[in-house]
């Protein structure tokens, strides 16, 4: 679950969708697209690794991260010497993409061409900014760590002043965002209806094993008991 909004990042109230915009109106299968706030915060809130698209040095760079969803908030995980929290840490931002995919089933038809996946994902484009602001960044760090495992910051020792220097997160605003989902069954062709070759599902899931020790003399903490997710 996400955690608390801080101030200026509750859940949005003005309605129940996103605004459409260009960039988050998909040409192709756009009956597939959702602006529906609920379910991109659904999508969202049930994965924690994201990808991060930006351009530096005028090349594009796609960077596998973690991230966790506050109110409207998206923050992402980062060092302070990395390059997108570089070009994030100036007033003015730095503009980036972040996608999140997950894999729900392989879709197999009796011809290749329409073979599929079913999966939910989201997009999100902004203006991203490096959180600077302590009490934030206490917000922000929290949920990134009980975004994956609800209530493990509070059973760990926080961090201290050296780790905190080299730890960094950007802030991305939740306006411009979208979701497409697919979630049907194999559509065969009508002239492929009769042809000898399998077609179906093969569902995906990840599975969270039981939590695994390293130091036997400390039990078991609450917030673990009944893991995995």
């Amino acid at each position: 679950m996400p955690a608390t909004p801080t101030d200026g990042a509750a859940e949005r109230t003005d309605g129940a969708t996103y605004a459409r915009t260009p960039r988050t109106t998909p040409t192709r299968y756009r009956d597939r697209a959702t602006w529906e706030q609920e379910a991109i915060h659904a999508i969202l809130d049930s994965a924690y690794i994201c990808h991060l698209g930006f351009v530096a040095d005028g090349a594009p760079v796609v960077l596998p991260t973690i991230f966790a969803r506050v109110g409207s908030r998206l923050y992402v995980h980062g060092s302070t010497g990395s390059r997108p929290l570089r070009g994030a840490s100036g007033d003015q931002g730095m503009p980036v993409c972040v996608t999140v995919t997950q894999v729900d089933a392989l879709v197999l038809t009796k011809s290749a061409f329409n073979h599929s996946v079913n999966f939910r994902s989201v997009v999100a484009h902004g203006t991203a900014h490096q959180v600077t602001d302590p009490q934030e960044l206490d917000v922000a760090l929290a949920a990134l760590v009980d975004h994956a495992v609800p209530g493990r910051s509070g059973a760990v020792r926080p961090a201290n002043a050296k780790e905190l220097a080299a730890t960094a997160v950007i802030r991305l605003e939740l306006d411009e965002v979208s979701a497409k989902i697919r979630a049907d069954g194999a559509d065969d062709d009508p002239e492929d209806a009769d042809l000898p070759y399998w077609s179906g599902l093969i569902p995906v899931t990840t599975v969270h094993g039981a939590p695994v020790p390293y130091d036997e003399s400390v039990p078991l903490p609450a917030h673990l008991r009944g893991y995995p997710r």
